[in-house]
């Protein structure tokens, strides 16, 4: 009966792939129109023109408590605090496409983003702890990643790839692409880097066209100015 039931769910997913590809979109700046954000709406631009239904979310419009760490979620698989959190997760589950785009706070994640990453611990123990599969919108599901900073430095996306590598990896997606730029850092700035605009757009449109299967690891492209390691 599971097997069947794994089956089914399957070749739901492939079917729905057929007809009609959700992508999700998640901004992380604080910034309304911040350059990270250009760069998702690009994406989202590139993943419409390539057939997908697309939406946004902008984290700062929601309300998401941290994570309390009352490991209730070891017992149930869910997380009990009632907030927006929980549509979201909804979306997030629901989309065979994520493309999640982040500025850089010293070194990793801002506090919108690493608030939501946190809460996804119902996830980890949902899988881990709980050994339950999640019931995602099928098997093949992808997600790339943006991210922009204000140094010159380009040791600061490490920390970004570790972070979203465990959380894609807690929401069954496969992690296939990052755009990493460095040197933004002035609101708008953004939109003077023809090539991050192109690339935005090509890779979103790429995230939905692609043919299975996905990379097994993620293709970099970095825009970087300058080649320092500092």
């Amino acid at each position: 009966m599971d097997a069947f039931i794994i089956a089914f769910y399957g070749l739901c997913g492939y079917l729905v792939h057929l007809m009609i590809v959700k992508a999700l979109g998640i901004s992380a700046s604080p910034r309304a129109d911040g350059n990270s954000d250009i760069l998702l709406r690009q994406a989202l631009a590139g993943a419409a023109a390539a057939g997908a239904n697309v939406e946004y979310v902008r984290l700062c419009d929601l309300n998401i408590a941290a994570c309390i760490e009352c490991d209730l979620c070891r017992k149930t698989g869910r997380c009990e605090l009632e907030d927006d959190y929980q549509p979201l997760l909804a979306k997030m589950l629901g989309a065979s496409r994520l493309i999640f785009a982040t500025p850089i706070f010293f070194m990793t994640v801002p506090a919108q983003a690493k608030v939501l990453i946190d809460r996804c611990q119902c996830l980890w123990a949902h899988k881990y702890v709980l050994k339950k599969p999640l019931i995602t919108a099928g098997s093949d599901r992808r997600a790339m990643v943006i991210a922009v900073g204000g140094s010159k430095s380009t040791r600061m996306f490490e920390p970004v790839r570790m972070t979203m590598k465990y959380y894609l990896d807690v929401l069954d997606m496969n992690y296939t692409a990052n755009l990493f730029v460095n040197n933004i850092e002035r609101l708008g700035q953004i939109k003077k880097h023809p090539s991050a605009i192109k690339e935005a757009f090509r890779l979103g449109k790429e995230l939905i066209a692609a043919d299975p299967p996905p990379p097994t690891e993620p293709v970099d492209v970095e825009l970087f100015s300058t080649p320092d390691k500092s």
